[in-house]
């Protein structure tokens, strides 16, 4: 315990990340509470609250989310006190909030409910992005040349000027990286340098906007990056969808109307208004 209490005291309280660590463990045990209370309604389990219906109208819980982002984000600027509890307090709400909210991006981005089909894996996703960069920002990682840039202020000449140029080429690597479809390396590039560039420079993922975008139908690029997708992405793809499955459930729906319905019934018939089918 004492290391414990030693780690967390050096790294985190004395680092001033605490309302960043109260905003990650929030985060995490949202998307660990919401997902256990979706598989428990999708498997009908009768002592489990389930939905909430007031009048027969299904509330999402990304409401739920936008109203915690609100009141935590809110709150936090309004608190002078930058080491007491309720900053604390106001991340941690803000964190809840987010999870919830991410936990169904795929519904906001593709305004219907996707949420157990195969678009639905984009929350699972977007979900897994949040605690890789709140984790590596909780860790002390930067991104590339934040540090540098700040230490050397605004007379620090031709230096400053080196470092802001590299950390932008850096940026853009990562910018399209993630335009070719590669997420985590977009991300790990913009803590860690050259990484995204070397992956910009490599071919698009099949699918991506980059690849819509410059690789036409038939051509040797698209031809290409297929191939190299079946021999090395694919199997890591498999793993990983294995692996959020574990945590977050199947998504194994087809997103017509009847597949819909199946995994989302509807209130009572008690409760169901008149003009609802």
């Amino acid at each position: 315990m004492d290391g414990w209490h030693d780690w967390f005291g050096l790294y985190v309280v004395d680092a001033d990340r605490l309302p960043l660590f109260s905003f990650f463990v929030a985060f995490v045990v949202g998307f660990l509470f919401i997902r256990v209370s979706v598989r428990l309604i999708r498997a009908r389990v009768r002592w489990w609250p389930g939905n909430v219906r007031p009048g027969g109208l299904h509330i999402h819980h990304v409401v739920f989310g936008v109203a915690l982002m609100l009141l935590g984000g809110v709150s936090a600027l309004l608190i002078t006190d930058r080491d007491g509890a309720p900053i604390v307090v106001a991340a941690a709400l803000f964190g809840l909030g987010a999870a919830l909210v991410l936990d169904e991006f795929a519904l906001i981005l593709h305004l219907r409910d996707v949420y157990w089909t195969e678009q639905g894996r984009t929350s699972v996703d977007a979900v897994f992005v949040a605690i890789a960069l709140t984790g590596l920002l909780l860790t002390g990682f930067r991104p590339f040349g934040w540090d540098e840039v700040r230490a050397a202020g605004p007379g620090g000449g031709p230096a400053a000027l080196g470092l802001v140029a590299l950390a932008l080429v850096n940026l853009a690597g990562s910018v399209l990286s993630l335009l070719k479809g590669k997420i985590w390396t977009g991300i790990t590039g913009v803590f860690v340098p050259a990484i995204s560039v070397i992956a910009a420079l490599r071919l698009a993922v099949p699918g991506s906007p980059w690849a819509r975008w410059y690789y036409p139908e038939g051509s040797t690029k698209l031809l290409q990056a297929q191939r190299r997708d079946e021999r090395v992405r694919r199997p890591l793809i498999r793993a990983k969808i294995r692996f959020q499955e574990a945590i977050a459930g199947r998504h194994d729906l087809d997103a017509g109307p009847a597949e819909r319905a199946a995994a989302d019934p509807g209130p009572p018939a008690a409760v169901r208004s008149p003009a609802a089918p």
